[in-house]
């Protein structure tokens, strides 16, 4: 077509080449590997001087279409995608950090990504300074001269901080640093960190993308120059993502649109009438006019995605017996579903942390996170407000 397509469009149309079957729906390579005509094409292939599948450790036409969708969402040059999200983080990392390298990371991240900077990096003499979301003085203060990379997530995981973009693009350029952002919680369609300055976005594919609980997957889009190092280093160290789990995705971005208008619609209505709850202490969703960061989140953000979170009165005992209480909510460990799930970061995704760590990445004892799912909203509430009720103290 002569009109530039929209990139919700972009993840709906773009697909892997037609075989000779002329197939509508894009097919599976679920293939190790692929085979040559010739020895030349295959030396060729191992010389880097043509672009045909070799392994589908290095590529894979499924993967590619996932990528490509991804790339035109985040509007970036290039990606490669892995095997869950974590794997995607850790390898920007590792391809593009080495030893005496020092990294700024915001405090309140996920907890894997905590642990990864501060048990596994130091390993490889990486160092990294931890810093509150929004102390900018702080973050001016920690950089050093060998400081490389600015990583962090907004929205956070769990606590709901928003990050200004605009201001952390500046930072970066300022002092030579590649600016690596978690994407996951707010997604492409809401949030797009490449027209803030970002080098790199990261994905856990498993949460919005997937939408359905069903594969694991991650994925990381941006510099040309930066994926290309990236992919080297995952190309040899091994975490790409299965044919299967690119094909599950890459269908269900055909879909991510419309599912995260409903998951937007509910997470802001259960958050404005978890507001007038007496069992709850305070109500966080990027989208409240509460929110410390309420105009940071309208500047960049579309909508204020799908999670919100909340204090239990009662602290942790509170947060067990109201994931018990409840009904029709799932329990579980993942978000971005399409059923709504209920977590308790204290007692579950950040128990390994010790009580002075939970507390510098602000996890408080009866914090309670909700991904809203695609249910009728009222079927939803009724199950909270329930659960609320029979754990009061």
């Amino acid at each position: 077509m002569s009109k530039e397509l929209d990139p919700i469009t972009q993840a709906v149309r773009i697909r892997a080449p037609k075989t000779l079957q002329n197939e509508h729906s894009s097919p599976l390579y679920l293939t190790s590997s692929f085979t040559f005509d010739e020895a030349e094409t295959m030396r060729a292939a191992f010389a880097d001087e043509n672009d045909e599948n070799i392994y589908s450790r290095f590529s894979n036409p499924t993967v590619d279409e996932f990528v490509a969708k991804m790339c035109a969402l985040e509007g970036c040059e290039d990606g490669f995608a892995t095997s869950t999200g974590m794997s995607a983080i850790f390898s920007t990392f590792m391809g593009l950090l080495k030893s005496g390298d020092h990294l700024l990371c915001c405090s309140s991240v996920f907890g894997s990504t905590f642990t990864i900077v501060n048990k596994y990096l130091p390993r490889w003499g990486i160092t990294c300074t931890l810093i509150p979301a929004n102390d900018k003085e702080a973050w001016e203060a920690a950089v050093q001269p060998n400081t490389k990379m600015l990583y962090l997530e907004t929205p956070t995981n769990p606590q709901l901080e928003v990050i200004d973009l605009e201001w952390a693009g500046q930072f970066s350029k300022k002092h030579n640093l590649i600016f690596n952002v978690d994407n996951c919680f707010a997604t492409p369609l809401l949030q797009r960190p490449v027209d803030f300055g970002a080098d790199l976005i990261v994905h856990s594919a498993t949460k919005w993308i997937d939408g359905q609980g069903r594969v694991l997957g991650g994925v990381i889009t941006g510099r040309k120059d930066l994926i290309h190092e990236i992919y080297l280093f995952c190309r040899n160290t091994g975490p790409a993502m299965s044919p299967f789990n690119a094909w599950v995705l890459s269908k269900s971005l055909e879909t991510l649109d419309v599912r995260l208008q409903r998951h937007c619609e509910n997470a802001l209505k259960i958050a404005e009438v978890l507001q007038r709850n007496p069992n709850v202490a305070w109500v966080k969703y990027p989208f409240l006019p509460n929110h410390p960061q309420y105009e940071i989140a309208k500047k960049q953000m579309k909508a204020g995605g799908g999670v919100l979170c909340f204090e239990i009165k009662g602290g942790v005992e509170a947060g067990r017996k109201f994931l018990d209480s409840l009904e029709l909510l799932s329990v579980t460990a993942n978000l971005g579903d399409s059923r709504s799930i209920a977590s308790h970061p204290a007692s579950t995704t950040h128990s390994k942390l010790t009580d002075q760590e939970r507390a510098s990445v602000g996890i408080t004892p009866g914090l309670i996170r909700i991904s809203a799912g695609l249910e009728k909203v009222d079927d939803v509430l009724a199950d909270i407000t329930q659960a609320l009720e029979k754990s009061a103290v």
